[in-house]
Formats: structure tokens, C-alpha cells, sequence
């Protein structure tokens, strides 16, 4: 390939400021999304275990789709989070019906009147995950019943075909038309068997549908670079900027809120180029607000939970109450602000998803900005996180960048070959486990076992374990190269890694095991030990055994100590330490005496502290009221006191005391 083109594709194409290699040469490739079409299907049909990974797969490059909800994906982990999503589930028992799929904010209407909130997340992998996962399975339970209802009271089909929008009429569904959100381009500058990918959605309603003269309307949409001048004092661009084609991006879910226009033409740069990079973008206008509006470890939002089961009475449902009103009143006035900007925006694209998200964008209201109806508005066509700034940027970045696309067409046809010998009834065979002796599975089991009793110290029921099941002292945990099994392979290694010196003695005395023995990392049982205690442990077994029963320097065992002085040495230190303690508390004391100053009758402050006795503070009534109990009831009781501080927060802004 010649290095100019090379170093073409290296760069980001920005859909709005393409180089003339690349413009004057697209032509829409039909057959590439036929192509697609086929392949995506395929794919989309499988569980999310079986799909393969891009790296694995040289035929599958780039941008990932799912052909049954007209989605794309930036990543493999996104489209497999997507299979697992409520979406893809609904529209396959859609087609298990014989009916059409919906598309993403179709379901989203769908699951308006459950009032629930799926916002995203920064993070797929914690606790929250699996409560957003929990959450959403029941959602997706209660709108399968609830649509089963509804059939059998009306069984001529209606309901199907017509649904109530959010400003209350019933207007006729538009079923979704499977379109794929990407147009799919060739050009003479890429490799064979490799395509352009724009997506659909940034372009207007009847732009999109015109795929006939789709590259004249992209040349058409071609930009000149700007010099974005700095902003003036108050955060301001001059008014020329933005008067430029701009567009609108917001989300909202969770309690988060995040919101930015966009200048659509490209930034020019002090080395003359230009690009959709984050730090050229122009961003004319950008805030997010936060809010604690969501039910912690329960989901949903607080009105929600209200509309299902009434008003719950507790400070954090009043707070959260007070902060659902108080982010719908910051998210309008913004809007009131911006209403310049949203009526001259090209496109809005907007991810609000639940009743009360929707309620706060849409209204209605006095002097409502956005209107749920405006052909200008766009979902996001691919996965998104929690909203923020840097997500909405990512977005931004995301919808205006060429995708590049390889396609192996013999990997194609193998493919389609494959699909078509097999029966529908025949199922994909599972890979069998590989099948344990009866040698194996006895191992597995005394492993197991023997951990037990060695975890919760119980020396005399894994002694009579050994013994019953004629199972050797140093037997070896099974598998071997787990890496627990890999680090402590042994009893005796895992009872010195728990520091459990019972076990030790117990083991080395009455088993008889041998503390020459190594693990894989070549450290023997007394090298793994982590306090004093168990390190003696050892040394006392050494004494009672006697120098010639182990090769003691091989085991790395001190020399020997007798139980006697282990014990005469553990109380000296002991009493050395109350010792200790004791001449420090009374020192402390007669600082206090002698620091604190003199009161009426002549006694010292210090003195009238035991005598007579003061007021104590509030850390003193706090470390009161926690000594003697268990780290459980600690807990208990910080979220108490933390309760009963919300409710005094509460009641004096209630009172309008704002302290």
C-alpha cells in the first residue's frame, strides 16, 4: 500500500472535514451490507459465551452489530453486554411471536409506565452491575406479563399496533424497518474487502432515506476549518461561532445530567490539521449536575418506589424526594438558557430513559424547550456509560468518525456454507468436561475436606479424618497447580499460612508430618508462617520431638524451645506490656491535672474530672456508646447516628434554618 494512503488511515476521518482521496472515491457498497446483514445475523443468534473475540476472528474488524435490534457496537464487550441486555431478550421473544422487534427507544416507551430507571454505569464490573442486572430482568418479567394481560383482553391484536406517547395521545406505533445504523462504503484507497462506515443517524429523516444519492448529500455536509477564538471572561464564545452548524447532546439517568453542544465544524490546528480529536473539538456550551435521587443497594429511582408501594416516610426518602424536584428544576432552567442554541442545533441526541427522566426533558410544562415529537431528535445508536462530559465527548467523537470494515468473503461463504447443512432442530454441541478417575475425584474430595477442618482449626476432626480415610499426613491438595494448592500444598504448609500454631503442634507432634517438605516456590511449611506465635509453634514441636526425628537446618526451624520458656517469655511480655500501660495511663493523668486550669474552690480541673466529674464531649459519649460491641453492631449503630443526622439536616432546611 503506498505510505501517503497508509498514513491517510492511520488518522481519524471526521465525517465533516474528509480529505479528497477519500471523498471524491466513495460509492454506497449494497452488497457489503447484504453482507453484514448475514453475518451480524448469525452472530446475533448465539449466546454471548459462544461469540468470538475480534482478535481471534481475522475476518471480524472494527465496529460489532446485532442485526435483530439495529444496534452497532464499538467493541466485542459491548455487543456482548448488549446480548445480555433487556432489549435484545425482548425483541427475541418478539420474533419467537412472529412479530417485529422494536427499536431501543420504542422499548423504552414500552417500559415507561413500569417507571422504572435503567441509567448506565461507568464501571460493568461490581455490585452495582448486578443490581442493575437483577433490576432489569424483573422489568423485562413485569412487561412480558403485563403485555400477556393485555392480549388476552383484547384478542383482536390492537394494542399492538398502537401505544400512548408522552403526551398522552394514542398515536399508531411505526414499526421499526430493521435498518442497519451504519452505511456501509467502498473506496479505492482501502484494502480488499474492506469498507467506510457511517452511521444513519446523522443524517436528517429524508437524507437517510435517499441511499441513492447519500455521498453527494455526505460532500455536501463537508465543512471549512475555523479558528476558534478563546473565550472571552465570562466563558463566552464570539457570536460568529455560534452561528455554525452545531448539535446537541444530552443524557440523563440515575441522578446524573449531562448536556453539550458541539460545533460540527472542524477546529483548525497550529500545524494546519484538523480532526474529531477531544482537545479540538469546539464545545460551545457544556454542564452536568449530580443528585442522590436513587435508591442505594435497591435501585429505582425514590418516586418510583413511591408510585409502587406509597410514600415511604424515612429522611433519605424525603432527601431523595427533594433532590428528584430539585434536578428537574436545574435541568430546565438549563434548557431555558440553551433555547438559542437547541432551536439552530442540526440534530438533538438524546438518551432519557424511565417516566421521571423523560417527564423532566419533555414535560409537558410552561415554556417547554424540548418536544418529544421533533424529527430533529436521535438516540445514541450504540452503547453508552453513565453520563458525563468525557462520556458525551466519547459519543461525539464516536458518531462523526469514519469506521473501517474488513470483510473476508470466503470466511463469509464458509460461514453461510456451515449454517445452511445444519438442521433447525440441530443444537450446537456443548464441549464436554474432561472426565475424572475415580483416583481423581477421591483427591478433589479429601482437598476439600481438609481445607475445611484446617480453615476453622479443628484439629481433633482432621486428625480422625486422616486416620478413618487412611489418607497420609503430607497429603497433597489436589489440583496441584491451583494457586492456593500452588503456594500451600500441604496440611502443615496451609496450617502455617492461616498462622494457626495449634495446628502446627498438632500436625508435627501427634501426625507426624514433615516439615522438610517444599512447595512449588521451594519454601518449607515454617518459611510461610506470618506471626511469632506460629514460628514458636515449630520451635516447640522441635523440642519435643528431638533433634534427630527431621533434618530440622533443612526445614528452617530455629533451634529448639521448650513449651515452659515459650510460655514464661509470653507472660514477661505480657505484664511488661500491662506494666507499660499502666505507667503511661498514669502519666497521662497527672498531665491533665497539671494542665488543666484552676476552678472556683481552689482544686485543680484535673482533679475535679474524678471528683466531682464534667460534661463529656461528643467523641467521648461516641467511643462510650461503641465499647464492647462487635464490629456488626459498630456498623448498626454509625448508620443510626448517620440517620438521625439526615433527619436534623432535613428538618431545619424544612424550617428554613439551611444549616
Amino acid at each position: 500500500m503506498d505510505s501517503k494512503v497508509d498514513d491517510l488511515l492511520r488518522r481519524p476521518l471526521y465525517v465533516y472535514d474528509l480529505p479528497d482521496q477519500v471523498l471524491n472515491t466513495l460509492s454506497l457498497k449494497q452488497d457489503a451490507v447484504d453482507t453484514e446483514l448475514q453475518s451480524i445475523e448469525n452472530e446475533s443468534t448465539k449466546p454471548a459465551s459462544q461469540i468470538e473475540d475480534a482478535s481471534t476472528n481475522p475476518s471480524v474488524v472494527g465496529s460489532q452489530a446485532c442485526s435483530l435490534c439495529a444496534l452497532s457496537f464499538t467493541t466485542v464487550q459491548d455487543q456482548r453486554g448488549h446480548l445480555k441486555s433487556d432489549l435484545h431478550h425482548y425483541n427475541l421473544k418478539q420474533k419467537l411471536r412472529g412479530k417485529s422487534p422494536v427499536s431501543e427507544v420504542e422499548f423504552e416507551k414500552l417500559i415507561a409506565d413500569l417507571d422504572e430507571s435503567l441509567s448506565g454505569s461507568d464501571s460493568p464490573d461490581s455490585d452495582e452491575d448486578d443490581e442493575d442486572n437483577n433490576k432489569e430482568s424483573s422489568l423485562l418479567t413485569t412487561l412480558l406479563k403485563k403485555q400477556a394481560t393485555l392480549a388476552d383482553r383484547k384478542n383482536d391484536g390492537k394494542t399492538d399496533d398502537y401505544q400512548e406517547d408522552d403526551d398522552g395521545y394514542s398515536r399508531k406505533r411505526q414499526r421499526s424497518s430493521g435498518a442497519q445504523p451504519l452505511l456501509w462504503f467502498s473506496s479505492p484507497v482501502l484494502p480488499q474487502n474492506s469498507y467506510f462506515g457511517v452511521y444513519r443517524s446523522i443524517f436528517k429523516l429524508e437524507e437517510s432515506r435517499d441511499e441513492s444519492n447519500i455521498v453527494d448529500i455526505i460532500k455536501k455536509k463537508q465543512l471549512q476549518p475555523i479558528t476558534v477564538p478563546k473565550p472571552g471572561p465570562d466563558g463566552n464564545y464570539a457570536p460568529a461561532v455560534y452561528k455554525g452548524p452545531h448539535i446537541f447532546l444530552c443524557m440523563i439517568g440515575g441522578g446524573h445530567f449531562a448536556a453539550m453542544v458541539v460545533s460540527l465544524a472542524p477546529r483548525q490546528t497550529k500545524h494546519g490539521s484538523t480532526g474529531p480529536l477531544n482537545r479540538e473539538a469546539t464545545v460551545l456550551a457544556h454542564k452536568t449536575f449530580h443528585r442522590y435521587t436513587t435508591r442505594r443497594k435497591q435501585g429505582g429511582s425514590q418516586s418510583a418506589n413511591d408510585n409502587a408501594k406509597g410514600n415511604a416516610h424515612s429522611a433519605g426518602s424525603s432527601i431523595r424526594r427533594y433532590n428528584e424536584q430539585a434536578l428537574t428544576d436545574e435541568v430546565r432552567l438549563l434548557l431555558q438558557d440553551w433555547k438559542g442554541l437547541l432551536d439552530t442545533s442540526e440534530l438533538l441526541f438524546i438518551r432519557a430513559t424511565g417516566a421521571t427522566n423523560r417527564r423532566t426533558l419533555f414535560g409537558p410544562y410552561e415554556d417547554q424547550v424540548l418536544r418529544a415529537n421533533d424529527p430533529r431528535i436521535r438516540g445514541f445508536p450504540f452503547s453508552t456509560r453513565r453520563a458525563t462530559q468525557n462520556e458525551l465527548m466519547r459519543s461525539f467523537i464516536e458518531l462523526t468518525r469514519l469506521k473501517v470494515r474488513e470483510i473476508d468473503p470466503n470466511q463469509e461463504i464458509k460461514t453461510q456454507e456451515e449454517t445452511s447443512t445444519k438442521t433447525p432442530t440441530s443444537k450446537p454441541a456443548k464441549p464436554a468436561a474432561p472426565k475424572l478417575s475415580e483416583e481423581e475425584e477421591t483427591a478433589l474430595l479429601h482437598t476439600s475436606q481438609l481445607q475445611a477442618f484446617i480453615r476453622r482449626s479443628k484439629l481433633p476432626a482432621l486428625l480422625s479424618y486422616l486416620k478413618s480415610n487412611d489418607v497420609p499426613i503430607s497429603f497433597s491438595f489436589q489440583p496441584a497447580d491451583s494457586p492456593q494448592n500452588y503456594h500451600a500444598p500441604t496440611p502443615l504448609h496451609l496450617a502455617a499460612n492461616q498462622n494457626s500454631a495449634p495446628l502446627v503442634v498438632g500436625l508435627l507432634v501427634k501426625g507426624g508430618a514433615d516439615p522438610t517438605l517444599k512447595n512449588k516456590e521451594g519454601k518449607t511449611a515454617f518459611e510461610l508462617a506470618g506471626d511469632r506465635s506460629t514460628r514458636d509453634a515449630f520451635r516447640v514441636a522441635r523440642d519435643e520431638l528431638g533433634e534427630g526425628k527431621w533434618d530440622w537446618e533443612a526445614a528452617r526451624v530455629p533451634p529448639a524451645l521448650s513449651k515452659a520458656d515459650a510460655d514464661k517469655r509470653d507472660e514477661r511480655e505480657r505484664k511488661e506490656a500491662e506494666t507499660k500501660e499502666a505507667e503511661r495511663r498514669k502519666a497521662e493523668e497527672l498531665r491533665l491535672k497539671n494542665e488543666s486550669p484552676k476552678i472556683p474552690d481552689g482544686k485543680s480541673r484535673g482533679k475535679s474530672l474524678l471528683d466531682a466529674g464534667v460534661k463529656k464531649t461528643a467523641q467521648d459519649k461516641r467511643e462510650e456508646e461503641a465499647r464492647g460491641l462487635t464490629p456488626e453492631q459498630r456498623m448498626r449503630l454509625d448508620r443510626e447516628r448517620r440517620a438521625r443526622a439526615a433527619e436534623e439536616r432535613f428538618r431545619r432546611m424544612r424550617a428554613g434554618g439551611g444549616g
